[in-house]
């Protein structure tokens, strides 16, 4: 080898990992720069929130915004809602998206691969585009202003499909075939041999649900009319208020209340999230 060659690979070795770490300095500060932001302001009072220049870090901080969040707002209730419907709807998309991934990819059928087809599809249809029909059948039922209407049509998931077929396309299919020779049928070697290998894929999914229907807002505005039934992010709307009056710590307080436990069950799930996309990689 050379030694300009030489020189050119420990210029650009020797390079690579200040680059890196810039570049994931600068998406850092990109992504949690208004996080910090939000937080910070959420600690100051009224008066100082639009102080200028702005300043970073509250020279007094204060927890009155938050006070007044909870005596505008019933945030327990709010709080209780919405983890009852987010943690019924991930375990319920868990639930469908591990069978029909299990069906779809171990299962012969008729018309498997139209059908496959036929839900990845569904990925790109708007939510705004059936949500009429949706809420008409819910009607139809008498479940619409209740939970369960926000819970019961949010199970099948065409993503957690997709995700959960690949997964298993990724497992051995001996494993499958010794069940069988030993007289299991379909749904015990579901059970019995997938179902633990696939935990961390379900995970995936989970923590996924989890997030995104916890920040859910557009179903719970049109499903929902009683303030009992409403969800965290629907509650939130009544804070917009403050602006008016320039209480906006307030309506930042209520935001941080907010991501809270999303941001928890992130923390908690990131290992398993972490460990099953590294496992489907392995596997692939």
């Amino acid at each position: 080898m050379s030694r300009a060659t030489l020189s050119v690979s420990r210029v650009r070795y020797g390079l690579a990992p200040w680059a890196r770490i810039a570049g994931l300095t600068v998406c850092a500060l990109l992504t949690l720069g208004p996080v910090v932001w939000t937080v910070s302001t959420s600690l100051r009072t009224p008066a100082e929130a639009f102080s200028l220049p702005p300043q970073l870090v509250p020279t007094n901080p204060s927890t009155e915004a938050y006070r007044g969040v909870f005596d505008q707002i019933d945030v327990w209730l709010l709080a209780l809602n919405s983890t009852l419907v987010t943690a019924l709807i991930a375990v319920g998309q868990m639930v469908t998206a591990g069978l029909a991934g299990y069906a779809f990819a171990r299962l012969e059928f008729r018309f498997k691969k139209p059908l496959f087809a036929l839900v990845l599809a569904t990925m790109m249809v708007p939510l705004q585009v059936t949500i009429v029909p949706v809420f008409l059948v819910l009607k139809s039922m008498s479940l619409t202003d209740t939970l369960l209407g926000l819970i019961v049509p949010a199970f099948p998931t065409a993503f957690g499909t997709f995700l959960m077929r690949q997964y298993f396309l990724g497992m051995p299919k001996d494993l499958g075939e010794a069940a069988m020779l030993d007289g299991a049928g379909p749904w015990r070697t579901f059970r019995s041999v997938y179902a633990p290998l696939a935990a961390p894929g379900l995970a995936i999914v989970g923590v996924l649900a989890f997030n995104y229907h916890w920040n859910e807002f557009f179903r719970p505005l049109i499903l929902e009319t009683s303030a009992q039934n409403y969800t965290l992010p629907l509650g939130m709307v009544s804070l917009q208020g403050n602006l008016g009056t320039g209480s906006i710590s307030v309506v930042l307080a209520g935001v941080v209340l907010s991501m809270i436990p999303a941001v928890a069950v992130f923390v908690v799930g990131q290992r398993p999230l972490r460990e099953g996309i590294t496992s489907a990689g392995v596997n692939r």
